[in-house]
């Protein structure tokens, strides 16, 4: 923004589409700005915004909806409304209720009962394809605003005649606002009488809107605010709030009340040492003062550090081009390395800290997109790689140069049995065998070592199977998923004929994995359905009742972050990663795969944790035109975004898939 904002008290930002995210930045200059529209854009991430919210020391009155009571509603009937606006669909629900779709323009009426209001129950939001077509960080600099306030708010209550045009309001670049000015949506005290919750109805929703405890989750953040979305907020509402912001979210990592500096928690280490040694033997574990080093960083870093994985080509071809990647896995041992295969048959071995290309395995022509990888743990220079025609390949990286070098060199590689539609390859904790399994009911066993297929399990599933893994520490204890809505757990043992146990979800399944020590499953299911069960007889242990959106295509993947500490869950409908904590299910934090330019929305189709860092993941982004490259995204939630050296994303790539994980 350019101009004198230190005298701006009222801002109105309604009907801003492009208006996704908010900088770090983007409110340190208006001091005095108590009054704030932000109805109608297209924010979604409570974090990122309360946080830039939290800038405004003056803010107390904020809006991303509007709330009008019943008999208010009534008044303005729904035919009366612009259609480019109004959606005259009138459902009686509470704010935690599933909602009708958002398709472009059409906004959703909302019932809204201080009752229901209170109960804990999910909402969802089908999520149009467009939404995603013009999606960019603010910029109030260039908001093009063709209609006035006025226009878009046809059905305005009383006590809202006298809002104006934002541009008649306010110039940009030459802002200075009177202090005697009344704010333009300033509700006068009997109004805030009158609208005390009784049914009321929302309009012009912003997305932030449907997130699930939206309300209590801004209340508790923003301290100073007394009206929300025309409704006031009274001590009840916040006693309420701190009550179920405590039962659902984390305000810090590893229940972490107040944020600490980095300095005084290394101060506190380090006397305690030095003089409690003798007088308290039983003196904190290292473990706490490093988790409290992370609670600090996480706590001081809203926006995280995103960069895509820079990979230097150096070929000295000149039809050099980018990779396309369709999964990855982090090596076991050197934290340095990752593997990546794309979706043109290649498999890439890379120094994912300097982007530097290790080994390089083209594609043997038979190969199309690789969707199964995985690392040998006790011979860490060998790799599994498998695609989705069914070609299965060991291949040692020390033996594979990292450029193509016009023929492909087998030295370095052993063949197996293909397995046909191939998704999903593990090997066990010995490195002696490893399943495969795909779109089929079928599971195959093979030896590495002879190289040979030992026997293929028959219709250990009604429908297909996305994912196979063997646990960490049994080299003969595995799990299947598949979109039957089963997870069953199985026992090499005992010849698979029948399962351990099975556990049912209520949808179909994308993906489990095991907890690192091998006490839980952790199971995705499509549409947000994540639950944790006891891995040793599939009980249930935590259901994260992450918000579904509806889709039916909308596929779930889950792994954990730090150790078995938290769960990243990501969907490849959504653009933001969710990390909540494996104990309690509360949500730390959500992360956006936004871009800066325009149409730069990403979408999640993998994830991994980063097993040697804390806090740190990587994502597998993609994007719904076909027309450009995933990219495999470095998040690090110690570290806060550098502007200056922000990365673009201007592309869109190619369509999302639910096979493997």
């Amino acid at each position: 923004m350019v101009g004198n904002f230190m005298r701006m008290h009222t801002l109105n930002l309604d009907s801003s589409a492009s208006l996704t995210n908010f900088r770090e930045e983007c409110f340190t200059c208006m001091p005095n700005l108590k009054f704030l529209s932000l109805c109608e854009t297209r924010i979604t991430n409570l974090w990122t915004t309360t946080a830039a919210l939290a800038k405004l020391p003056s803010l107390v009155e904020l809006r991303f909806q509007n709330f009008l009571q019943d008999d208010e509603a009534r008044k303005h009937p729904a035919s009366d409304r612009r259609d480019d606006y109004w959606d005259s669909d009138h459902t009686e629900i509470s704010i935690h209720d599933e909602a009708p779709s958002v398709s472009g323009e059409s906004i959703m009426y909302r019932h809204f009962n201080e009752e229901q209001y209170l109960n804990n129950t999910d909402m969802n939001i089908d999520r149009s394809s467009e939404d995603s077509s013009d999606d960019s960080e603010v910029d109030f600099s260039s908001q093009d605003r063709e209609t006035s306030s006025m226009e878009l708010l046809p059905d305005a209550p009383p006590g809202w005649e006298d809002l104006v045009n934002l541009q008649n309001e306010v110039s940009f670049g030459t802002l200075d606002m009177q202090d005697d000015e009344e704010p333009f949506f300033r509700l006068s005290d009997s109004r805030l009488s009158y609208i005390a919750p009784k049914k009321c109805i929302s309009h012009n929703p912003s997305p932030i809107c449907f997130e699930k405890f939206y309300r209590e989750y801004m209340i508790v953040s923003l301290p100073n605010l007394k009206i929300l979305d025309n409704l006031p907020i009274r001590k009840v509402d916040r006693e309420k709030a701190e009550v179920i912001f405590s039962q659902n979210f984390e305000y810090l990592p590893y229940k972490r009340k107040n944020k600490e500096s980095v300095v005084s928690i290394l101060q506190k280490r380090e006397t305690r040492a030095n003089h409690t040694r003798r007088l308290f033997p039983r003196r904190k574990s290292q473990y706490y003062y490093s988790r409290s080093l992370s609670a600090a960083k996480v706590g001081s870093a809203a926006w995280p550090a995103l960069c895509p994985l820079p990979i230097m080509d150096t070929t000295a071809r000149d039809d050099r081009r980018s990779y396309r990647p369709r999964q990855f896995e982090y090596h076991p041992s050197d934290a340095s390395l990752m593997v990546f295969g794309t979706l043109d048959g290649e498999v890439i071995v890379i120094n994912h800290e300097s982007g530097k290309i290790v080994s390089y395995i083209p594609s043997l022509g038979t190969m199309n997109s690789v969707l199964g990888l995985c690392w040998l743990k006790n011979y860490p220079s060998k790799v599994i790689a498998g695609s989705d025609n069914g070609s299965l390949r060991l291949y040692d990286i020390r033996l594979m140069p990292p450029t193509a070098t016009g023929s492909h060199q087998s030295a370095g590689s052993i063949m197996f049995d293909d397995f046909d539609q191939l998704t999903s390859v593990h090997v066990n904790s010995t490195d002696e065998l490893f399943l495969a399994s795909g779109y089929s009911k079928h599971v195959a066993l093979y030896d590495i070592s002879s190289g040979r297929r030992l026997q293929v399990f028959d219709d250990m599933h009604r429908e297909h199977i996305n994912v196979v893994k063997f646990s960490h520490h049994s080299p003969s204890i595995f799990a299947t998923s598949s979109f039957d809505r089963d997870v069953k757990m199985w026992d090499l043992r005992q010849k698979p004929n029948q399962p351990c146990y099975t556990a049912l979800s209520s949808r179909g399944n994308v993906m489990v994995c095991f907890s690192p020590d091998d006490q839980y499953l952790l199971v995705s299911a499509v549409d947000n359905e994540v639950k944790q069960l006891l891995a040793v007889d599939g009980r249930l242990h935590l259901d994260f009742t992450i918000t579904s959106t509806g889709s039916s295509q909308n596929y779930t993947r889950s792994y954990y972050m730090n150790g078995r500490d938290y769960v990243i869950s990501g969907s490849c409908d959504e653009h933001v990663v969710r990390i909540c904590c494996a104990q309690t299910g509360r949500r730390l934090r959500d992360v956006s795969l936004e871009g800066k330019g325009s149409g730069a929305s990403m979408f999640v189709q993998s994830l991994r944790g980063d097993p040697f860092r804390d806090f740190s993941m990587s994502v597998l982004a993609a994007y719904i035109r076909p027309s450009s490259n995933s990219e495999i995204v470095k998040v690090n939630l110690l570290a806060s975004s550098d502007q200056d050296k922000g990365y673009s994303y201007t592309q869109h790539s190619h369509p999302l898939f639910s096979s493997g994980g």
